[in-house]
């Protein structure tokens, strides 16, 4: 992903700012790109929440609590299908947070080439609910999410949200 966090638009290697953006050229201070990788074990998943919790505090992100507890419940959900769906071909896993000026990306890498879907509710089946989670709570918030291949042949899932609420009317 080579957008550094930058731009208008939050999917990988889209967007970029145009010559009519009033705001001044640069990052603002909570811009930037963080990664980190961590084995794909259960421990994993409430780690990786409090590392995104805890970089967007630091980082002074302009981000409202609802937000962050959209962001974190889409991590663990996130890590958690990569601990339990990737581990055997990929046993680590990595969690990329990406903030631009209006919105924040979640990705999370793992090696399997198996490029899951949202599936239906099932009332009746205790898992499976996930990516349609994450596929709503991504929605809800105005934003976009989608699974890309790598060119290592594993997979990218990701979710980008906007950091300012979107008013549905």
């Amino acid at each position: 992903m080579d957008d550094q966090g930058r731009g208008g638009d939050p999917r990988p290697g889209v967007g970029g700012r145009g010559p009519d953006d009033p705001r001044p050229p640069g990052p603002l201070p909570y811009e930037g790109v963080w990664r980190f990788t961590a084995a794909a074990v259960d421990a994993s998943v409430p780690q990786a929440r409090r590392a995104v919790r805890d970089l967007l505090a630091r980082q002074g992100v302009p981000i409202s609590d609802d937000l962050v507890h959209g962001l974190l419940v889409i991590v663990s959900e996130l890590v958690t299908n990569a601990v339990k769906h990737a581990a055997l071909l990929s046993p680590t896993l990595a969690v990329e947070v990406a903030v631009g000026a209006e919105w924040v990306r979640i990705s999370v890498e793992d090696s399997h080439p198996y490029r899951p879907t949202a599936l239906e509710t099932d009332h009746g089946r205790l898992g499976g609910r996930g990516l349609l989670l994450v596929r709503e709570i991504t929605l809800e918030a105005g934003g976009v999410c989608d699974v890309e291949h790598t060119a290592s042949g594993g997979k990218v899932i990701w979710a980008a949200l906007p950091l300012k609420p979107v008013h549905l009317n």
